[in-house]
């Protein structure tokens, strides 16, 4: 018979690996997923070997990788009962001045990637009668916000998507989870440009406080988590504004600066 497991993506830093120590340390054996197969290797290491966890190195920001990630789950004889969506990328910037690649590569993964995996684990969990998705999502998906554009927007897809998805899942015995956390700790704000503004100066999250509130949240059946308080708060308060207000200080929090 096929072994169950959690699939977690972006599983070498980050909210990823937050995910992956903590869903170890409830028991439950793992496929991870990533770009870089050595930190992929020492973290299966870490978590238990081969025998608990399955080592997938993949960019899924190629066209093909869902379909090779699944084809390598069924030659290994795995079943995905819990799919975390977590591998993500972000650009920050004018967007008439980003790379076109870079913005093309960003919605591959942050868009087409996930929804590809679910569409192709998603059926096999409502067959079993049992499963899980958490799709991570960001407080960015409630408003537009200037010079993180098409991040911001991406997520605002992956946050309607996942909510629609909640709907009609009711009654299969699969649950849903748009985790939405603020600024939180991780390499993500360094490679995408976000270390550069305001907004990074402000308090934020450890990924494992993040996805204990998320692991705790799921057994619950809660599909929106906002896991910081004050994040719950800002977009409490900004929801009470006009949106052109709200963008031109998400304007201000985002600019780039020199320093």
């Amino acid at each position: 018979m096929a072994e169950s497991r959690a699939l977690v993506t972006g599983a070498s830093s980050g909210i990823g690996l937050a995910f992956a120590r903590a869903l170890a340390r409830r028991g439950r054996p793992l496929v991870i997923v990533a770009r870089r197969a050595d930190r992929l290797q020492q973290l299966a290491g870490e978590l238990g070997g081969p025998d608990r966890v399955a080592v997938v190195p993949l960019d899924l920001t190629r066209t093909d990788a869902p379909a090779r990630l699944e084809a390598e789950l069924t030659g290994r004889g795995l079943v995905v009962d819990l799919l975390v969506n977590n591998a993500g990328a972000g650009l920050t910037g004018p967007f008439a001045e980003q790379p076109l690649d870079r913005v093309l590569a960003m919605i591959d993964l942050n868009a087409r990637a996930l929804v590809e995996l679910t569409r192709r684990l998603l059926p096999g969990m409502i067959e079993r009668g049992r499963g899980g998705v958490i799709n991570v999502v960001s407080t960015s998906a409630f408003q537009p916000v200037p010079f993180l554009s098409v991040y911001a927007a991406s997520k605002a897809f992956v946050l309607s998507f996942t909510e629609a998805l909640a709907t009609e899942l009711k009654d299969t015995g699969v649950v849903v989870q748009a985790l939405c956390p603020g600024l939180t700790d991780s390499e993500f704000h360094e490679v995408s440009g976000t270390d550069r503004v305001l907004f990074t100066r402000t308090p934020s999250m450890r990924p494992e406080q993040v996805v204990e509130r998320s692991l705790d949240a799921l057994e619950r059946g809660r599909l929106r988590v906002i896991p910081g308080w004050r994040d719950r708060l800002v977009l409490r308060v900004q929801s009470i504004f006009p949106n052109a207000v709200v963008r031109r200080v998400a304007g201000e929090l985002f600019r780039p600066r020199s320093n």
